[in-house]
């Protein structure tokens, strides 16, 4: 099996906008992706981590205020793989372009992994 390989930090927040704007200005990137409520900046190099900035009810209570995003091509085996390990699914999420699934480490701790989908 293939293991997930890490390319995006997500802060959970209010405004996704602002957060964004301001990343994006400190870091001299430019936003990659805006869905309004899920926004992605371009990473400042080839291979870079980009940071990504979704808007949530609550940020802080309950829930991780930043989360590790993944990408792997297949959702299924990945699943299966991190419950095996002592994680859990907890949810599906898509946009036009994208899928994603949430899953928690063995304290709680959520994460991300997901691909982009064939047009």
């Amino acid at each position: 099996m293939s293991a997930p390989q890490i390319n995006t930090i997500a802060f959970d927040c209010h405004d996704p906008k602002r957060l964004a704007e301001f990343w994006a200005a400190l870091l001299g990137v430019e936003i990659l992706h805006d869905y309004e409520d899920f926004i992605w900046l371009t990473a400042q190099r080839e291979g870079g981590y980009k940071l990504a900035f979704q808007q949530v009810p609550d940020p802080t209570p309950g829930k991780n205020k930043l989360h590790l995003d993944g990408y792997h091509e297949d959702l299924p085996e990945l699943t299966a793989r991190i419950q095996e390990l002592g994680g859990t699914f907890v949810e599906q999420h898509t946009v036009p372009s994208f899928v994603w699934n949430i899953y928690a480490d063995p304290e709680g701790n959520q994460f991300c992994c997901g691909h982009a989908l064939e047009s």
